[in-house]
């Protein structure tokens, strides 16, 4: 049975808190609010976990997962960052955005495009993906949650989805819900490739005209 936890978004209570990372580390995939869209997500590094959330997307292996750090400092533990790539992070973090870098030995390969080597990585502006990041210690699954319908899953949410008919389409595929009472948007992030010497723009999203100025 699915458990739901009501969090404040602002203020996030410690216990509850403790309680969801608790079921992380025994390897639920949640449904949980960030700064862009709804995202599923698990701990990640529970191989279990990151399998099923590959089940509920319908993702190939080959198919790169995004996933949550706290911090600037935390990316480099995770990926490589050439002096390009942190001005540009240290000047968008925390926000809207998706950095695609080359990914260190501590990033599973079932994250990584297997081609490139690389991953994506986002620094959340939301009070209770960060504390959930701090209260796990390590970092977050973080793929948008689309919708289940008969034929699979949908390639977009839908524009006019509510929070209780998102909670309910989804309940039979995750184990945890995070319930902040904030409602699904359709703002995705804005991705930017930074494995070269300058960013590359390749999706536009939130944050867009932040990363122009």
């Amino acid at each position: 049975m699915t458990k739901i936890f009501s969090i404040h978004p602002e203020n996030p209570q410690t216990r509850g808190i403790e309680q969801i990372q608790a079921e992380l580390r025994r390897g639920a995939v949640m449904l949980y609010p960030t700064d862009t869209v709804y995202a599923i997500g698990c701990d990640l590094n529970v191989k279990s976990a990151v399998e099923r959330v590959r089940q509920i997307k319908q993702l190939a292996n080959n198919k790169p997962l995004t996933f949550l750090c706290s911090s600037l400092s935390d990316i480099a533990t995770y990926a490589f960052v050439s002096d390009n790539a942190y001005r540009t992070m240290k000047r968008l973090i925390p926000g809207p955005y998706t950095f695609l870098l080359p990914a260190t030995k501590l990033v599973p390969k079932l994250v990584q495009n297997p081609k490139r080597k690389t991953t994506g990585i986002r620094v959340p502006n939301h009070n209770v993906c960060l504390a959930l990041l701090s209260a796990l210690g390590n970092p977050i699954i973080s793929t948008s949650a689309h919708l289940p319908t008969e034929d699979g899953i949908d390639t977009d949410l839908e524009l006019d989805i509510t929070q209780a008919e998102l909670f309910d389409r989804l309940d039979d595929f995750v184990d945890v819900i995070v319930d902040t009472g904030e409602e699904p948007t359709n703002n995705t992030s804005t991705i930017l490739d930074l494995t070269g010497d300058e960013a590359v723009l390749v999706r536009q999203g939130l944050g867009i005209v932040d990363f122009y100025s």
